[in-house]
């Protein structure tokens, strides 16, 4: 059959069945590829339950990816259609977009510095701090972090006193999970010549015993212990930063937005360090957006970046998490109603209106987007009033500013002009497990029956994505928490505010590219978008809420690289 019979008509008086037949073979005479001939990929996964989280929230078995990019998900057409150097039985097991946790802190750990997360006593405390004094000698500075008197046997904070047991000729500085406040023991207070005189610094506050003699509790200014603590190099911080961003894998976080990066180098953590970072190591991490702490005009003007800027494994963020108030891990979140129990305390706020308004009119004239802290309903009102004035003096359509946390639910005005400038949110629905034991002592009625809402301001329209604050960093808690509403005690908090796992499982994978322009290029599993998903242990649509807890991530894939895998753990 000639080139010239078959697109000029020659087939158009034949039947169907030859018609077809004699058009594979004119197809095969002019070297186009048979209909049945397998498409190459990278990788092939299916027999699975592919949840897509695509506008249908679409469920499919199959996807093959190339080049780090998806180019088809379906049904078993799909497995059928493409043949891969890596092909995956899923064996029924989940596929989903990865994770994006759109607040989240990454540290390096200094030779001097002690993990408290795991830890479940004062006793087990006091021990881990024995141990780093063999170890570093007397004398040596000794910091360390995470821990959490809800998890502790004695079910109260540690004081200079139980820190002098064990470490009386060692400065002593430990930071509670959170960040909000920190306990020195009295070689450290001494070195910080904090006595039961000294005023409480700006923004912060010096807790006192019963003798009027400081506790060794700080609150928000954990650097008047900090500061005198020796600097590590980055080369030294270097391998356990690199091991802790690689950890998120295991969670089976993709993308996260990290919170209050330095522009400056050598200035603890910084965004060139990251960046070197992330020419080393980019391809085995998760991908990342890193927001950066006002550093003031003169110095935002003249390092000539702005939000945006980057590429798709590191981009510069927004301005934040520069905070509008401290945090219920102090407690110093600023509120509109006194605390429980504390007539007169509201926390306490940490800008001046103007002082608020330069920063963000400065940031506005640069193009930069802003998403600070605000975790009070008062500190939550007072962002929102500077937000709302800097986009009437400096309108942009489309500036994605948001807030940060969200906790206390503020006035139906402050969410009406949230609704109206769209003012989005990162919100952390796990705070509400993790903390319940301070909002239990701090709040009551109302706001502690709706701290960290879900629900309630989406129904107002507002747009909410979530991420962790590490409390913990794990997606599973924050599911739990957005789906069931219970703290540990077993509590529900405002049942009204349960969400539902389908919007849940959104807000943790599809909303969070939108807080940093890359909606197009991730968060759901469709043809075009970067290949970066998870296989799950448990299908999270079929397992009643109260176990979400228990699945477990197998496999990480970042651009269509398998970057973790549990069974080789």
């Amino acid at each position: 059959m000639s080139r010239f019979n078959c697109q000029h008509g020659f087939l158009n008086g034949c039947g169907p069945a030859i018609r077809a037949s004699l058009l594979g073979l004119c197809l095969t005479c002019l070297g186009a590829p048979a209909s049945f001939a397998q498409k190459q990929a990278d990788l092939l996964l299916y027999n699975g339950h592919v949840i897509t989280v695509d506008d249908l929230f679409s469920i499919h078995t199959a996807a093959a990816v190339k080049n780090g990019v998806i180019v088809a998900v379906g049904d078993d057409n799909v497995r059928k259609g493409y043949t891969a150097a890596v092909s995956i039985d899923l064996r029924g097991r989940t596929l989903m977009p990865g994770f994006m946790d759109t607040h989240i802190h990454i540290q390096g750990a200094p030779k001097r510095w002690i993990d408290l997360s795991g830890t479940t006593s004062i006793k087990e405390l006091q021990d881990q701090l024995r141990e780093k004094v063999k170890k570093l000698g007397s004398g040596e500075w000794i910091t360390g972090s995470n821990w959490d008197e809800a998890h502790f046997a004695e079910k109260r904070n540690p004081a200079k006193e139980d820190l002098d047991a064990a470490a009386p000729d060692n400065p002593v500085v430990l930071t509670r999970a959170g960040g909000h406040s920190s306990v020195g023991n009295s070689k450290a207070l001494q070195l910080a010549g904090i006595t039961r005189s000294t005023p409480d610094p700006p923004q912060g506050l010096i807790e006192h015993g019963a003798d009027g003699e400081p506790n060794g509790i700080i609150r928000e200014r954990s650097d008047l212990y900090t500061k005198l603590v020796p600097r590590d190099t980055p080369a030294e911080l270097r391998p356990t930063y690199v091991a802790n961003l690689k950890s998120q894998l295991k969670l089976g976080i993709t993308s996260m937005i990290v919170a209050g990066a330095s522009i400056e180098e050598g200035q603890g953590f910084s965004y060139p360090e990251f960046q070197s970072i992330y020419k080393e190591y980019g391809a085995e991490l998760p991908r990342a957006a890193v927001q950066i702490g006002y550093p003031g005009p003169e110095k935002l003007k003249a390092w000539g970046r702005k939000t945006g800027d980057g590429d798709d494994r590191l981009r510069v963020g927004s301005i934040g998490e520069t905070a509008f108030d401290g945090g219920f891990t102090g407690p110093t979140a600023w509120t509109l109603e006194d605390y429980k129990g504390q007539p007169g305390f509201r926390g306490r706020g940490r800008f001046t209106d103007q002082e608020a308004l330069e920063m963000v009119e400065t940031g506005a004239k640069l193009g930069w987007q802003f998403g600070v802290h605000a975790i009070g309903d008062a500190a939550i009102q007072q962002a929102v009033r500077i937000y709302d004035q800097a986009l009437r003096n400096y309108p942009k359509e489309d500036h994605r500013w948001y807030l940060c946390h969200f906790t206390i639910m503020p006035p139906d005005e402050t969410i009406a002009i949230m609704a109206k400038d769209n003012i989005l949110i990162a919100q952390q629905p796990n705070f509400l497990y993790n903390l319940e034991g301070r909002y239990v002592a701090t709040l009551e009625g109302a706001h502690l029956e709706h701290n960290n809402s879900v629900a309630t301001p989406l129904g107002y329209g507002l747009f909410m994505a979530f991420g962790s604050d590490n409390l913990p960093i794990g997606p599973m808690v924050g599911l739990y928490a957005a789906t069931t509403r219970r703290g540990p005690s077993g509590t529900v908090y405002g049942r009204d505010e349960k969400e539902n796992m389908v919007d849940a499982i959104r807000m943790y994978t599809r909303n969070g590219p939108y807080l940093t322009w890359e909606e197009h290029k991730k968060g759901t599993l469709e043809a075009g978008k970067l290949a970066d998903m998870i296989v799950l242990d448990q299908d999270p649509l079929a397992v009643a809420p109260e176990h979400i807890m228990d699945i477990k991530v197998d496999m990480t894939i970042v651009g269509g690289k398998i970057l973790y895998d549990r069974s080789k753990d």
